[in-house]
Parts: C-alpha cells; structure tokens; sequence
C-alpha cells in the first residue's frame, strides 16, 4: 500500500490500499460492533466481505511520499516518486535525501517547496526529533505531535499515517473529504454536513472509527 495524498489535506484511498492478507488482529471484532450499532455500515460491510487494512511500509518512505504526492494527481505522484527514486538509487533514506540536498532533489523535478519539506523530515529523522521506533507505544495525540511538526505535514497526512502506517484502530480523520463525502452520501442524503455533524455520526462507531473510515471511502469506490 502508499499513503499518497491528492491535496493536503484530503485525499481519495487508493483502491490497491484496500488488498492485503495481513488483517489487523482487532478487524473482525471491529466489524461485529460496527454492523451492530450502526443501520448504515450493516449495509455497507456486507458489500466488502474480503477487504480490510492492509500493510503499510517503512515509516519514513512512507512519509517523503505523502510529501511528495500532496496536491497533484495520482499519475503526477507516481511520475514524481520514480523520478525521486531514481535520484536516490532507489533507496529513500534521510541520509540519502540529506545528502541529495536542494539541489537535487529540485533536478530531480521536485518544487522548491517539497524540495525542502523533504529535507526536513529528513533532517528530523537523522537528528532523532521523531521517534518511530517508539510510534507502535505511544498514543495518537503523540505520534500526531510529532508529526507536524515536521514542515509539509498536516493533521490529514498524520491522520492517514496513523491509519495506513500504524494501523490505529480508532482515527477520525475529519479533515478528510472523502470520509465527508461518503458521510453526507449515506447519513443526510447528500447534504453538505460539518465536522460536527461526521463527529456525532461517528461517536457510534467507537472504538473503531479507523474501520468505519475504512468501509465508508470502500463505499466510494463502486
């Protein structure tokens, strides 16, 4: 799976994000609650019977390309990544990318701002400013924190690191079009609806709000 944003923030998922064999230990279990409290997912699931989170990549590759990919199309971040990974050797490491520098990566058809927004969360990897060997133990909020305060990253590609990387069990992730849109789709019959009103929707699904994100961008797809 790559995370890969189509804006910052928002984004659609991938529909290859939604494969995979290695399901969360807490998958099923999430889905019994869901079809039980909630009238619309109970229609929804069942529609999906073989999909669910899959297994997401090195932490750091997977942050340089939600960097990477924010606000151009999918066919333009996939171009932009190649380029990015010729330009590394094929390897997208922080020491890699540090010692490309600016200068590089900008030959290598990055804008002046990804260009440095990659630097720094390069420069916070090797520094030890972010902690991801220590992300599988601490809380959301946490794990949050620290990620925005690299440059270039916002709630939403936190949100979706937490989802797709780290595979959190209970992210809302409001800042997200998509889950918007497929809220307003199958809860107000296409009305617009607010952070609010996805927050009240959403208190049913609790403590599995990442599944039900899940089901509802699915739901998008067909």
């Amino acid at each position: 799976m790559k995370l890969h944003a189509t804006a910052e923030p928002g984004g659609s998922v991938p529909a290859a994000s939604f494969a995979g064999t290695d399901k969360p230990s807490y998958w099923d279990a999430a889905v019994a609650h869901l079809l039980k409290r909630d009238r619309i997912l109970k229609k929804l699931i069942p529609q999906h019977p073989e999909v669910h989170l899959a297994t997401q990549g090195e932490p750091f590759l997977t942050l340089a390309r939600a960097i990477i990919g924010q606000q151009i199309s999918t066919k333009a971040a996939d171009a932009a990544w190649e380029r990015c990974l010729a330009a590394c050797g094929r390897r997208v490491t922080p020491g890699v990318v540090g010692k490309l520098g600016l200068a590089g990566l900008r030959e290598a058809g990055l804008s002046q701002r990804k260009a440095e927004y990659l630097l720094d969360l390069a420069a916070h990897f090797q520094q030890r400013l972010v902690h991801p060997d220590l992300w599988t133990e601490m809380d959301d909020e946490a794990v949050i924190a620290e990620l925005t305060a690299i440059r270039g990253i916002g709630r939403w590609t936190a949100d979706m690191f937490l989802i797709f990387n780290l595979r959190r069990p209970d992210i809302l992730p409001l800042d997200d079009p998509g889950l918007l849109r497929a809220i307003s789709l199958h809860y107000f019959s296409g009305e617009p609806v607010s952070r609010f009103e996805a927050r009240e929707v959403a208190q049913a699904w609790k403590p599995w709000c990442t599944v039900a994100t899940w089901y509802l961008w699915k739901s998008l797809q067909v």
